[in-house]
């Protein structure tokens, strides 16, 4: 049996657990979610207990300016407090941008988020693409974008690094190139990073394009630090363009507890180090696991999760809603992604059981889904 129509989640983002759970009538504890890339270490000891003893600050109105937050991510990031934006996460901050810089042309490196679209045409803008290939493993062709930079001339570029849905990272050089051409063609690059702290700050290229005057990386703390249920991310930019940043967010944007979740996080390292060794390792045995399905392609990742590319029949919305209604495992079906389509899938790296028992029901869901 279909999810109901009026109460399927939406297929825009992954993680509709409690949407998911109202349509099957099942408990948010029975589903396993591997449609949300989320540390599946979960919260630090150190930000649980922060929070703990955080609670008795609940009453009052938070610190409209996020001040410790600032000054902790500034430190982390190794940026003047000028330069630092705390917000509730990096989707608001995507739907910021628009409505604070001037143009009215957006053009975004595809397959990607689809909140970048959403957040041009919301504001009016006309949107661009420039189209990425996994037949090639979607590698960035500088030769390409610059044709399109040229003929074009958007106003902002939004590009993702780990790239989303991909998992593909973009080397910091690489980056810096794309931030010298849309310097030649005066475009703002808007750098998405929300998933560049499972690769190490040595990967990032924040530094040179909040230099450069023309740049704007966003960050989150959901993913990395487990905090979706708070909201947490930061934009890093320039002085003057972060100012109107702040001055777009609404009053009170970062509530009591998320400004304290996000101090401890910050500070604490060793438990950074041991989530990427545990998300390397998982990463590489639950992409040999799935590689041993027939019709299914684990594409390379430096992140935590995997995008795969059916085949044999295989669709991604059929695989989806079976692997939901027998084994109460969400999965990412990835047909809204521009460039993709019914035949990808993406899926998180979890723990090493819950990773096992993905790829088990995954064997058993596939053969009936091959064409004969």
């Amino acid at each position: 049996m279909s999810l109901p129509a009026h109460d399927k989640p939406t297929s825009d983002h992954g993680g509709t657990i409690y949407a998911t759970a109202r349509a099957l009538g099942c408990a948010v504890d029975d589903l396993l979610d591997f449609s949300a890339s989320i540390n599946p270490r979960g919260p630090s000891a150190a930000v649980r207990q922060a929070l703990l003893a955080a609670l008795h600050h609940i009453p009052h109105y938070p610190d409209s300016d996020a001040t410790e937050l600032r000054r902790a991510l500034a430190r982390f990031h190794h940026l003047p407090e000028a330069a630092v934006v705390p917000a509730s996460g990096s989707t608001p901050l995507i739907h910021l941008v628009p409505g604070v810089v001037a143009g009215e042309r957006g053009m975004v490196v595809c397959p990607a988020f689809n909140e970048y679209e959403h957040a041009l045409k919301r504001h009016g803008w006309k949107l661009q693409r420039h189209l990425l290939s996994p037949d090639d493993g979607f590698a960035l062709h500088l030769d390409r974008l610059a044709d399109d930079l040229a003929r074009q001339r958007p106003d902002v570029l939004f590009f993702c690094t780990p790239a989303n849905p991909t998992g593909r990272l973009y080397p910091a050089g690489e980056v810096r190139n794309v931030l010298e051409l849309c310097g030649r063609y005066g475009t703002l690059l808007v750098l998405d990073e929300a998933f560049m702290d499972f690769c190490g700050e040595e990967q990032s290229a924040k530094a040179a394009v909040v230099a450069s005057g023309r740049g704007i990386v966003l960050r989150s703390l959901t993913k990395f630090h487990a905090l979706a249920g708070l909201r947490l991310g930061c934009a890093l930019a320039p002085p003057e363009l972060a100012e109107k940043l702040r001055a777009a967010q609404p009053p009170w944007e970062l509530n009591n507890l998320a400004q304290v979740a996000g101090v401890a996080a910050l500070a604490d390292p060793a438990e950074d180090e041991a989530t990427r060794r545990m998300i390397a390792e998982e990463r590489t045995l639950l992409a040999e696991l799935i590689g041993r399905i027939p019709g299914i392609e684990p594409l390379p990742s430096s992140t935590n999760y995997l995008l795969l590319r059916l085949g044999n029949g295989l669709t991604a919305p059929a695989l989806r809603e079976r692997m939901v209604q027998r084994h109460r495992i969400m999965v990412r079906d990835c047909s809204n992604f521009y460039g993709l389509g019914e035949t990808f899938l993406r899926v998180a790296v979890r723990s090493r059981e819950e990773n096992r028992r993905l790829a088990a029901a995954l064997s058993e869901v596939v053969p009936s889904q091959i064409t004969p």
